[in-house]
């Protein structure tokens, strides 16, 4: 048999209500919180230290670069460098594509950001540069504002043709203001310190909306698969359409493109797992992304593949860097809404990757700095041709497994772009963009995994799976704009509704404690003769003050309206009652005389007078023996009995004579609040029921002396520090002995 180990503690102290915890806990009436002259002063006030740490704070690489040990972390982050490097370039060029840009436009988004997040960025393992998600949010804006049909000219032949140099300027030039305004949105919202924005973020709206994102991606990307041309489409929808006319299209495959694409899967497929399988034996993972560009380079450059079989391929890479240009300021008006969009989720995904790291490692993310960091990637990123950034989960994750210790892996991996571009970038001419796609489907194996996030939060939690679902389903409806906007707008009314519902319940004491708990959850407990204990489980605010004086009422047991009709009219059958009274104690002086003057004349018996008594005058004494509940001694003396406790505890037609408010769960009072207290304290006054309150904060307490909440009607010892404390008040002002509440746990 299982033996159980109890442990015990024993507390004597007084009853405290809130007078008398000031006392005791020495209550101060001062203020720790500087005025706001002395902040503005102490903001003003400058010195090398403060200087310093401002400094630190704003440049965090100047903090751990100094610092930074060779022999510890160099091997790690070179290897990891490398290998986060190696994956860039295949990545850069096929996510260019989601974002409708040239390849090189990838390599040049995989370089500058990555610069300058090591300056700025708090985290030391997440891998900045292109991902999936932003680039083919990138792109839906690219093309809406720069569609095929803008640029289409006449060619040899009479044919139409579409000056694919000039719509990719554009496209450009789109992206790079795009990314600029993101970017400011960014680093303002990170000035202000409005990092916890992305908190309204939650992880199913983020895990479905990159779900559905992941969607759009593989939609994109089914074009190069098949080698065929479907219309663009834009707005709500479109995903349905672009997917029904690829299925239209479906005859006119490209074998030769749909050959290499299932070929260059498969090789794919295959390898990664392997990389998988057998991730502690290897030193490093197979790069088969590149190893597939190279040899698919290859074989495309001696085979002819673009002249014999008219495959799709890469085209003109330039050599070298472009001069840095400003972006198009007059394009803020058509993208302020995406870039506003851009930002946050780019954001989202950022920080709760580089949370989930220092998490694991044991350092901290300043989410603040963060928003600085990546706000000021893009935006000198943008000057430089790039499009807007994140970090990317394959990446980071190589980048952490692989030894990586600090953000110099990154600088490592802008250095191997950097190469490429200089070097290199023009071999991948002849790339087929069909192997692109294929490298851009292997990477979104990861979000098609959390499909499986629906099983798991069936069983844990409906509601966010019904957030999970909704936002799925809006951002592959709606478009990624609109999608999430509506993901936001539901998450938000989930919480709404969450406060709208709360769980009110009536607390019973667990016998032998000072604990009272949920007597619908716990059969062990027991209610206090006499007191009900009510709690709400959120905050009461203006949302719920109605729904929570109905549900007092509604588990109390007291009808408010009813019993104030009923003690309404008993007051006035007292007040006809006292004015018979007082009418017949007018007769009966008038006929005080009348009853004198005869007594001479009267008939004595014993020496008792026998005249005649006056009826209204004995109605009105059975009356009042009737209200005073005579009693008599045993020597014939007269005995007075008050039933005022008794017709208290009967007021409300129950034994209810008190109630206490347990409103330990709530932070903040506002106005519609106070004047929901202050109500139920009046009319529950009204038919001689006690409230109490209990459990209050301090910052509570003080909104409620602030509103003048306290007053002669609603003393502040009404307000006790424990629910216990208030029912042994009640108790010992009722003069029942409080031995009925310590009864033994059996």
């Amino acid at each position: 048999m299982r033996r159980w180990s109890f442990t015990y503690y024993f507390v004597q102290r007084e009853v405290l209500d809130e007078l008398r915890l000031d006392e005791a806990a020495q209550k101060g009436t001062w203020s720790t919180k500087p005025t706001l002259g002395e902040r503005v002063k102490e903001s003003l006030r400058c010195s090398v230290p403060r200087l310093k740490q401002a400094v630190l704070s704003w440049v965090p690489v100047l903090g751990w670069l100094p610092r930074y040990s060779i022999r510890e972390n160099a091997i790690g982050d070179l290897i990891s460098g490398c290998s986060v490097g190696i994956m860039h370039l295949p990545q850069g060029m096929a996510y260019a594509l989601l974002a409708s840009l040239p390849p090189v436009f990838g390599l040049y988004t995989s370089l500058y950001p990555v610069l300058v997040y090591f300056l700025f960025g708090t985290s030391r393992h997440i891998s900045i540069g292109t991902f999936a998600v932003m680039s083919i949010m990138v792109g839906s804006v690219t093309e809406r504002l720069a569609p095929d049909s803008n640029f289409v000219g006449n060619g040899t032949n009479g044919t139409v043709r579409v000056n694919i140099d000039a719509r990719d300027a554009f496209r450009v030039q789109i992206a790079c203001s795009l990314t600029v305004l993101t970017g400011i949105f960014q680093i303002l919202l990170g000035v202000v310190r409005f990092g916890f924005v992305v908190n309204y973020l939650s992880e199913p709206l983020v895990r479905g909306y990159t779900t559905g994102s992941a969607c759009h991606v593989c939609v994109s990307q089914l074009k190069y698969l098949f080698g065929v041309s479907p219309s663009r489409f834009s707005g709500p929808l479109s995903l349905i359409y672009t997917l029904v006319d690829i299925c239209r299209l479906l005859p006119q495959t490209q074998v030769p493109e749909l050959v290499v694409s299932l070929v260059s899967l498969a090789v794919l497929i295959a390898v990664k797992e392997i990389n998988g399988c057998y991730r502690q034996k290897l030193p490093l993972p197979i790069p088969i992304e590149l190893i597939v560009i190279i040899v698919a380079t290859i074989i495309s450059h001696f085979c002819g593949l673009d002249s014999k079989y008219s495959i799709d391929v890469v085209g003109e890479i330039p050599s070298g860097l472009n001069a840095p240009q400003v972006p198009d300021a007059t394009l803020f008006s058509e993208v302020i809404g995406d870039a506003f969009a851009v930002a946050i989720v780019g954001y989202a995904i950022n920080i709760s990757l580089g949370k989930t790291f220092a998490l694991k490692h044991g350092y901290k993310v300043d989410s603040n700095q963060e928003l600085v960091a990546l706000g000021l990637s893009n935006t000198v990123g943008s000057f430089f041709q790039c499009y807007s950034v994140t970090c990317s989960l394959s990446r980071s994750l190589i980048q952490e497994s692989t030894g990586g210790k600090t953000q110099v892996a990154g600088v490592i991996s802008s250095i191997i772009v950097l190469i490429t571009v200089l070097k290199i970038g023009a071999l991948f001419e002849d790339l087929p963009k069909a192997i692109l796609s294929t490298i851009v489907f292997v990477n979104l194996k990861g979000m098609f995994k959390q499909f499986m996030d629906v099983p798991m939060l069936w069983k844990t939690n409906k509601v966010d799976l019904l957030v999970w679902l909704v936002t799925f389903l809006s951002t592959i409806l709606l478009n990624l704009d609109l999608g999430l906007a509506v993901s936001i707008g539901f998450s938000m009314l989930t919480f709404i509704f969450r406060t709208q519902r709360p769980r009110y319940s009536i607390l019973g004491q667990l016998p032998g404690t000072d604990l009272y708990l949920d007597t619908d959850a716990y059969r062990g407990t027991r209610e206090i003769p006499g007191i009900k204990i009510f709690r709400s489980s959120t905050t009461i605010c203006y949302t719920n003050a109605e729904m929570y004086l109905e549900a007092l009422q509604e588990k109390s047991g007291i009808d408010m309206e009813k019993l104030l009709v009923a003690k309404k009219k008993r007051d006035w059958e007292k007040k006809a009652v006292r004015h018979q009274s007082i009418n017949a104690d007018s007769s009966a002086e008038l006929n005080e005389g009348k009853v004198s003057a005869r007594q001479s004349h009267g008939t004595f018996t014993n020496g008792l007078c026998t005249g005649q008594v006056n009826s209204a005058y004995q109605h009105d004494t059975t009356m009042l023996d009737s209200d005073s509940n005579t009693g008599f001694h045993g020597d014939g003396s007269i005995k007075q009995v008050s039933h005022h406790d008794d017709e208290r505890g009967s007021a409300c037609g129950s034994d209810v004579h008190s109630i206490i408010l347990d409103l330990s769960t709530t932070g903040f009072v506002d106005t519609v609040t106070t004047n929901t207290l202050r109500n139920i304290f009046r009319d529950f006054g009204e038919i001689d029921i006690d409230l109490y309150l209990t459990g209050c904060q301090a910052c509570v307490v003080e909104q409620l002396e602030t509103a003048g909440f306290f007053s002669v009607s609603i003393p502040k010892s009404r307000l006790f520090v424990t629910v216990h404390d208030a029912v042994l008040h009640i108790l010992k002002k009722r003069g029942q002995r409080d031995s009925i509440l310590v009864r033994p746990l059996l």
